[in-house]
């Protein structure tokens, strides 16, 4: 008998997640909902959902670790690619709603801009990565596919990075707009920390061990219950 596959609710669920944004910012646009600039609001909404998404990507392995979950590294494509879509929306919003795609314009303005220049290179970091996303590079490129997707890594902390310094405030005091992504700069390495070895060793041998103590205690319980009900009841005349 073949065995019936689970509803594949996780995958659903990461694509509704996916397109929802877009949804939500046109809703927003045609009710005149958004900011008295729009293309600047939709450029900005447009990369916060792309660090959440990106970020969202390299949490999969530490949620993996964390509870074990086998559906979630399949997910991690996607969620990758995802981010890689939203930072391509970001900057096409950049490029041509708000510069007209004037190259001369936008070439001065990001040789004026610090923050311009490191998310051009979280860009150049993400490009290889969705090129070589699909199972053809995969098996063309063996264990060498492997090493260049840790670009994730870098690429990660220099998108939340640009993030950050595209914010007006303070980096060193949190003063301003600069505590959003400062937080989410300290997800980030957070989730890097995590896959360092022995440290994901531990934390994968700590949960192993926490549910098999549930389970015998869970199982204790049981036999402590039908051991309960079968002990025969005294009748009194």
């Amino acid at each position: 008998m073949q065995r019936k596959r689970p509803f594949p609710w996780l995958r659903i669920a990461v694509h509704i997640l996916g397109w929802l944004p877009l949804v939500i910012i046109f809703y927003l646009y045609t009710r005149n909902a958004l900011t008295i600039n729009p293309i600047q609001d939709i450029e900005q909404r447009l990369g916060r959902i792309a660090i959440y998404w990106l970020v969202g990507a390299l949490a999969v392995t530490p949620l993996h670790i964390l509870t074990g979950w086998r559906d979630l590294p399949l997910r991690r494509r996607a969620t990758g690619l995802y981010a890689f879509m939203y930072t391509c929306l970001h900057i096409l919003v950049f490029m041509g709603l708000d510069y007209g795609f004037v190259f001369s314009q936008i070439f001065s303005l990001i040789l004026g801009k610090v923050y311009l220049w490191v998310g051009a290179l979280a860009f150049l970091l993400l490009l290889p990565l969705a090129a070589t996303s699909f199972d053809y590079f995969i098996r063309k490129m063996g264990r060498d596919w492997k090493r260049l997707h840790w670009l994730v890594y870098p690429a990660a902390l220099v998108a939340v990075l640009h993030y950050a310094l595209a914010q007006k405030g303070d980096i060193f005091t949190l003063r301003g707009h600069i505590v959003a992504p400062f937080l989410w700069l300290l997800l980030t390495i957070l989730l890097l920390v995590m896959r360092i070895p022995p440290l994901r060793r531990w934390i994968i041998r700590t949960r192993r061990q926490t549910v098999e103590r549930i389970r015998r205690f869970s199982a204790s319980r049981k036999a402590g219950g039908d051991g309960e009900r079968a002990i025969p009841t005294k009748i009194t005349k």
